[in-house]
């Protein structure tokens, strides 16, 4: 029987299954969660060599274990994550949460993502409540897609339609603790988040006066009234982090940090930092001819 959530909406194709065990080499240096036998999860309408929008619908199936948020330890459970242009992580530790690896805390069964035009490779892989993959991995086979440079429009309802929205206290605020605006830093950066006012719940948990972060990277928030999309430029924190390890492309960038609720949703009144701007080097310095004409 296949999982289903508030997000869940006509599975209808089971094209590509792949059983636990068999994709992931097995590590048992720590106490992980043990999978159900003949679990599975697959891409439900996505094949092996398929043709894609850059803004496209991709749903999850899963088999023989149920979907629950990050956070929640429900046996036989987990959530979806969906790694692009990477191999399969290290099983005995959380899955990254970067461009890379995106994470469905909520306990999402599909998502749109906004893929650069070009080849790519998509799997899925569950986890627990810690972000661990299970014992034995229950991940999908490996597809490679091509990402066309166009932009179709999302069919899905629960994608556009507008959503209630919680109530945010007065005088809450989130804000960077690091980096600093203007700050220098290399590809792979600690960020650390900062909130007054509110507490710090995963998602999926409906408490008054708590959130979540969000990292919203080179992007504006979207609308208010909208779930906060999971993709390169939108890093969801589901597990309740206030702190995470991000990598980045070189460059400048626009960093901004939004407090959801439990169904990824931003506050009334939005809690929201003010954007602020980073380099990215490889060193985490700035050269030294750069340096030498700003003095």
């Amino acid at each position: 029987m296949l999982a289903r959530t508030q997000w869940t909406s006509r599975l209808l194709l089971v094209p590509l299954m792949l059983t636990a065990g068999t994709s992931l080499a097995q590590d048992n240096k720590v106490n992980r969660t043990p999978s159900a036998p003949g679990a599975a999860v697959y891409f439900i309408d996505i094949k092996d060599g398929a043709t894609l929008p850059r803004k496209a619908m991709i749903r999850f199936g899963l088999r023989n274990m149920g979907v629950a948020p990050a956070g929640s330890d429900r046996i036989n459970s987990g959530h979806h994550h969906l790694l692009i242009d990477v191999a399969a992580p290290p099983v005995d530790r959380p899955i990254p949460n970067d461009f890379n690896h995106l994470h469905f805390g909520a306990g999402q069964t599909e998502a749109e993502v906004d893929l650069p035009p070009g080849e790519h490779t998509l799997q899925l892989l569950l986890a627990d409540k810690d972000h661990v993959p299970h014992n034995p991995p229950v991940a999908s086979e490996i597809v490679k897609i091509r990402v066309a440079d166009t932009t179709a429009p999302s069919t899905s309802p629960a994608a556009s339609a507008p959503q209630a929205r919680k109530s945010s206290p007065p005088g809450a605020r989130v804000y960077f603790v690091q980096p600093r605006n203007g700050a220098v830093i290399s590809r792979k950066t600690t960020i650390r988040f900062g909130l007054v006012g509110m507490g710090v719940a995963p998602a999926g948990f409906d408490k008054a006066n708590t959130g979540h972060h969000h990292l919203l990277i080179d992007t504006p928030l979207r609308s208010p009234d909208e779930r906060i999309p999971n993709d390169f430029n939108h890093l969801h924190f589901g597990l309740g982090q206030t702190e995470a390890q991000v990598t980045l492309p070189l460059g400048t960038h626009t960093l901004q940090l939004v407090l959801a609720d439990a169904d990824h949703i931003p506050h009334s009144p939005v809690v929201m930092s003010e954007p602020i701007k980073v380099l990215v080097t490889r060193s985490g310095r700035r050269s030294r001819a750069k340096h030498a004409r700003s003095r």
